[in-house]
């Protein structure tokens, strides 16, 4: 392997050291590595939306057993992101300096944590200490986890594998939504939250034991571990991708703020269909509790096609030499355009089967803007800063999940009728989606940005 030189910051050359870590091994295995670290926090992020389902799965007998309105229970529905995006501010400077393994392995066992007043005490109170608490253990997982991921690849080969990972997303609902929907069913409520917190510890175990950090902690190190030939401004242009940027200029560029809320109503949206999507297919379409769990996996299982096939797109197009303003944002910014028309169309169709088909399209795509925006924002910023300003990011645009439940509760049990209650709520979130996703394709510019910056010198 060839090096062109050795790395020139302390944290470049403890990811490049060839005498110890996986930064000593052969590319082949590093990637093969890298590939079984992703495949491990798929199943965390797949275990984290299954916690946040399981209110949802059992929103019915929840609400009819402990005699909750549908505004209490939106509200409950909220109270878990009341200390998430909290937890991701808090944990945004932390994830710059503790490795992402013991960060994730900590969060993993305060998730198993949360569940215990439930477990103790099936009552409104311990709904919401659950939901604190589990809001504050999940609320850090995505950008660590994404920047967990991005140190085990190359720069240019980062977007699908963390795609993948973010896919859990959508997976974790594919997966244990009609599980979930069954315990309920033949056990009771409580015991689904109790399967969840088991498999929560069964998961930290085997981290303990498998997860390592990745060598790619910042350009230079990428070229010295793989060898990269550099392009004629590639040096001079290393000291400026690894230096530091105020905050604030990055998080005032229109570029994060339009790309970080295209994100915010996508996560309004999928936090709209897991919490309401349920109890819309019991109260509405009048499906038995194990019908919904499993009709509410058909937008999960497209959200995960289009998690992965969207950002699979955005890296070949990347590959092939198109600028990340279009093979990003375009593809971001356009791919919120068709979520929030189609979740608009799905209120405006007479027939139920339809009606559902556009849901499935509209809430199924929203998860896929998560991995779009976290591209947009990475490249937005340096190496150094990057799992900051993930964090940060994060915390913004899953404070949508604060606003869908509550508000929609509000819709829902303020209309005349059920189904002109989850209409209003749909259409609100469909319309506002629709719109940022215009703003998105008009002024998120990550070239521009970038220049202004000073992170490219040209």
């Amino acid at each position: 392997m060839t090096h062109l030189a050795s790395p020139s910051t302390p944290q470049a050359q403890q990811s490049a050291s060839p005498k110890t870590g996986p930064a000593s091994w052969n590319y082949a295995r590093r990637r093969r590595y890298g590939w079984l670290v992703t495949v491990s926090v798929l199943f965390l992020m797949m275990l984290s939306w299954a916690d946040k389902a399981v209110l949802g799965v059992a929103a019915v007998p929840i609400m009819k057993e402990l005699h909750i309105s549908p505004e209490a229970f939106g509200l409950v529905g909220s109270a878990m992101f009341f200390t998430f995006g909290l937890a991701q501010i808090l944990a945004a400077p932390i994830a710059n300096r503790v490795p992402s393994k013991w960060i994730l392995l900590v969060l993993c066992l305060l998730w198993s944590l949360a569940q215990a007043p439930v477990l103790m005490f099936a009552s409104l109170p311990a709904l919401w200490a659950s939901r604190l608490l589990l809001g504050a253990g999940e609320g850090p997982l995505a950008p660590v986890m994404m920047h967990g991921v991005y140190k085990w690849f190359p720069e240019k080969k980062g977007a699908t594998p963390a795609a993948l990972a973010s896919s859990g997303v959508t997976l974790g609902i594919v997966a244990f939504a009609p599980v979930l929907a069954w315990v309920v069913t033949a056990y009771g409520w409580q015991a689904a939250f109790g399967i969840l917190a088991v498999v929560g510890l069964v998961w930290a175990l085997y981290w303990a034991i498998v997860g390592k950090e990745g060598p790619y902690t910042s350009r230079e190190a990428e070229r010295a571990l793989d060898g990269h030939q550099a392009l004629p401004d590639a040096r001079a242009a290393a000291p400026a991708a690894d230096s530091k940027v105020p905050y604030w200029r990055t998080i005032l560029s229109p570029s994060w703020i339009f790309a970080v809320l295209a994100s915010f109503f996508g996560y309004w949206t999928f936090t709209l269909a897991m919490s309401w999507g349920p109890a819309y297919f019991q109260t509405v379409l009048h499906l038995t509790g194990q019908q919904a769990g499993s009709l509410i996996a058909l937008p999960a299982a497209w959200g995960a096609v289009a998690t992965v096939g969207l950002s699979a797109l955005t890296q070949r197009l990347h590959q092939r030499g198109i600028p990340t303003r279009k093979s990003r944002t375009w593809i971001l910014g356009g791919a919120a355009v068709f979520a929030g028309a189609a979740l608009v169309g799905a209120t405006l169709m007479p027939s139920p089967a339809l009606a559902v088909a556009l849901m499935t399209f509209g809430f199924g795509t929203a998860p896929a803007l998560f991995a779009l925006t976290y591209l947009v924002v990475a490249e937005l910023t340096t190496v150094a800063q990057r799992g900051a300003h993930l964090s940060i990011a994060n915390a913004v645009l899953t404070s949508g999940g604060v606003f869908a439940p509550a508000v929609s509760g509000l819709l829902i049990g303020g209309a005349a009728t059920p189904a002109a209650g989850y209409a209003n709520a749909f259409a609100l979130s469909g319309g506002l989606l629709l719109l940022f996703g215009i703003l998105c394709l008009l002024f998120v510019n990550q070239q521009r940005e970038r220049r202004r910056l000073g992170i490219d010198p040209h």
